[in-house]
């Protein structure tokens, strides 16, 4: 397994694909509403891309379709933008979405509440979001990559959700996917040793019923099996030699 070490002016390259990442999905957070078709929050998700100077990572990325992964309620992930997929009061929608900046790629998701969202909702989505808290405080240099993991789960498990198993987080830098793998769960061995130039994307998927899940029939997206709802959160992450530096996310 080759795990890049990035270059003081790769990380500068990083640093910038991740700002405008940012604001991108800044702009798409004050932007969804109920009435808004996923096709429209794709459309403006790539408008907002391109205006930022990136290239759209996702678009024909394995023959994905769109520029922003729109995933609504039970589904966990690369959820295809669709016209007539309407956002209602009380959905969670999560958006995944990256662009390349100089030849560098970025990488983030958030789960967004609707309107009036039910409390057990309304909590899956704030504790994924703090299960990656807790994970990338392993994320220093000298520990192991499955501390990270093991972190996750620690926390997750203690009420009961399903942690998606079969997606993973990863390295990212001038491929969009890269070594190493990133489960969100518990492991048994200890990983890699972690050291500073590694940028790493960590993405908690997180399901309020089973862990498990399904592949609809357009073989991309993937729903909890128990069509419960799902959240997602993920940061471009860079380790350093003190605390990590969350290049997704300076506010």
């Amino acid at each position: 397994m080759a795990v890049s070490i990035k270059s003081k002016r790769e990380i500068e390259l990083m640093r910038e694909s991740c700002k405008r990442l940012e604001y991108v999905h800044d702009k798409l957070g004050e932007a969804l509403k109920p009435g808004m078709s996923t096709y429209e929050v794709d459309k403006l998700g790539e408008k907002l891309i391109r205006e930022q100077g990136g290239i759209p990572n996702f678009l024909n990325y394995n023959g994905f379709p769109a520029s922003i992964c729109v995933s609504v309620n039970e589904e966990v992930v690369h959820g295809i933008p669709k016209k007539d997929r309407i956002i209602k009061d009380g959905d969670i929608v999560s958006l995944d979405a990256g662009l390349i900046y100089e030849g560098y790629h970025s990488d983030a998701a958030r789960t967004y509440m609707i309107g009036n969202v039910a409390k057990e909702v309304r909590d899956l989505v704030e504790r994924t979001k703090q299960s990656f808290f807790e994970g990338i405080k392993m994320a220093r240099e000298g520990n192991h990559l499955y501390d990270i993991s093991n972190a996750i789960d620690d926390y997750i498990s203690q009420f009961g959700y399903g942690i998606v198993e079969e997606l993973v987080g990863h390295g990212i830098g001038t491929k969009l996917h890269e070594d190493p793998q990133i489960p969100n769960f518990r492991q048994n061995r200890r990983g890699l040793k972690l050291k500073a130039g590694m940028t790493l994307a960590i993405e908690p998927m997180i399901n309020l019923g089973t862990a498990d899940v399904d592949w609809l029939d357009d073989d991309w997206t993937v729903v909890s099996s128990d069509r419960t709802p799902s959240a997602h959160y993920e940061n471009t992450i860079l380790i350093t030699t003190g605390e990590p530096e969350i290049l997704t996310l300076s506010h």
